[in-house]
């Protein structure tokens, strides 16, 4: 495993849904780069024992955590923790890319 990664480079989209891009896996977390196209989404799900991190790296989206959904743009993190439902769409114009970290790894 190498320990310096160029996200930009892993980062890659597909047209039939949000891609998930790995960049580090422990036994303890790991850490993706998500991928979304415009009008592409993640379905709103929970990680029992997990928390994770969200930071829009690129373009604005809809994240919901629990009962509150807002637009996060570039610069933006947000925290989902263990237990709580989540869930990302992409409903703006322009790619939208999400540093992810999950930790424990499920």
């Amino acid at each position: 495993m190498s320990h310096f990664v160029d996200v930009t480079g892993l980062a890659s989209f597909s047209s039939e849904k949000m891609k998930k891009n790995n960049i580090f896996t422990t036994e303890r977390m790991f850490c993706d780069v998500y991928c979304f196209e415009p009008g592409q989404s993640q379905a709103a799900h929970s990680h029992a024992g997990s928390d994770k991190i969200y930071y829009v790296l690129e373009g604005t989206g809809r994240i919901q955590v629990g009962d509150v959904s807002r637009s996060a743009a570039a610069g933006t993190a947000v925290l989902a923790p263990a237990g709580s439902d989540h869930s990302v769409v992409n409903d703006g114009a322009e790619r939208l890319k999400l540093l992810v970290f999950m930790a424990p790894k499920p």
